[in-house]
């Protein structure tokens, strides 16, 4: 069971201001409760010891509600000067980890799968990264992708371009060497420069987990969090 885990919390949350002002993203509040919370609770429930929030937008904001993090999970920042997309947000706070594969989420996505079968295929497979996918219907704002029998990613498929299949639900189990092995410069995008550019030379695979997905990314899925967290929480 891998118990590092890396949050991408850095987002500006444009989509939202409308409802939540400026706050980032990941501290829209749900319940009265900022929706990073939820996740830092699903991760401790699973698991998960040590915890680097990647963070620059508002950061105190975060750092003041979150601190050193709890009695069984401690939290750490990786601050970022400048933006550096969800890959540069990734491989800054690489450094605050020790081991040689860790867990990466978006924050401002929940989707509770078993993390423990989810290193277990990533250890198992030997894979350079290993995505937590998402049967979805209506899937047209996001990207599919298929896999073959072992799970290994074989091919992308833009958004809007089919009506159902596979996306990912913004968690992944990647091992250390897999940011560092390439010149990509200090911003770059996780799902862009390496998940669909470098699949042909690497090893990524899936692992479908049929559970609950909300990304608060635009309103409408914002005011559905409202009333479904809670109750997984």
């Amino acid at each position: 069971m891998l118990t590092e885990a890396i949050v991408l919390a850095g987002g500006l949350g444009s989509r939202l201001r409308a409802v939540v002002g400026d706050l980032p993203k990941p501290m829209a509040p749900v319940r009265g409760r900022p929706f990073l919370a939820y996740l830092l609770d699903y991760l401790e429930k699973e698991g998960v010891r040590a915890v680097v929030l990647s963070i620059g937008y508002r950061k105190e904001a975060v750092m003041a509600e979150f601190g050193a993090g709890r009695a069984t999970l401690g939290i750490q920042y990786a601050i970022e000067r400048e933006f550096l997309g969800t890959g540069g947000g990734a491989r800054l706070a690489l450094d605050q980890t020790r081991g040689d594969s860790v867990l990466v989420l978006n924050g401002d996505t929940y989707f509770p799968v078993d993390l423990d079968a989810l290193s277990r295929f990533h250890a198992e497979t030997g894979a350079d990264m290993t995505l937590a996918l998402k049967p979805m219907a209506q899937s047209e704002r996001y990207g599919t992708l298929t896999i073959d029998s072992g799970g290994r990613i074989k091919t992308f498929v833009e958004k809007g371009a089919v009506k159902n299949g596979l996306i990912s639900g913004g968690i992944y189990a990647l091992k250390r060497s897999l940011l560092m092995r390439y010149q990509l410069g200090q911003a770059f995008s996780l799902e862009k420069d390496i998940l669909e550019t470098l699949a042909p030379v690497s090893d990524f695979r899936g692992m479908v987990f049929d559970r609950y997905f909300v990304d608060i990314g635009i309103p409408e899925d914002y005011r559905r969090a409202q009333t479904e967290l809670p109750d997984l929480a």
